[in-house]
């Protein structure tokens, strides 16, 4: 298993380092010593840590969907001309741009700071993985 460094893990998980120190003081996250003496922190157990403290903002639209990945977020930038509209989001510490009919956005009723949610069903998603050490 990959071993992360505790600067690595509090980037992932969009914490400091000192709170990723805690919690390994206080035993909510596993670690051990890599062959340079540094405490790091096992890969898996880094991501089942992030899966199981993620707190995605809960859903407003109160609609059953076929969709997994569904990011609740605020509009922060609409670019509109007569058929065709970018609509960007801020969804936690993702950017989401959709691409949708600028009547679409008249219908939505989307403006600078509206809450939206951006549904995304695809059968292409790419996985790249990093150069070098983790």
């Amino acid at each position: 298993m990959p071993q992360i460094r505790i600067r690595d893990a509090a980037a992932y998980l969009s914490v400091s380092d000192d709170t990723v120190r805690r919690w390994i003081d206080s035993g909510q996250l596993p670690s051990q010593l890599d062959a340079s003496n540094r405490k790091v922190v096992d890969g898996y157990v880094l991501a089942m840590f992030a899966r199981s403290h993620a707190t995605p903002m809960a859903d407003p639209s109160q609609v059953e969907r076929s969709a997994r990945n569904r990011f609740v977020g605020l509009v922060t930038d609409i670019v509109t001309d007569k058929v065709m509209a970018q609509v960007e989001l801020q969804c936690g510490p993702f950017r989401v741009v959709s691409l949708m009919s600028s009547e679409a956005v008249r219908e939505l009723g989307l403006e600078l700071g509206s809450v939206a949610v951006a549904v995304v069903k695809s059968t292409t998603v790419i996985v790249e993985t990093p150069q070098g050490d983790s």
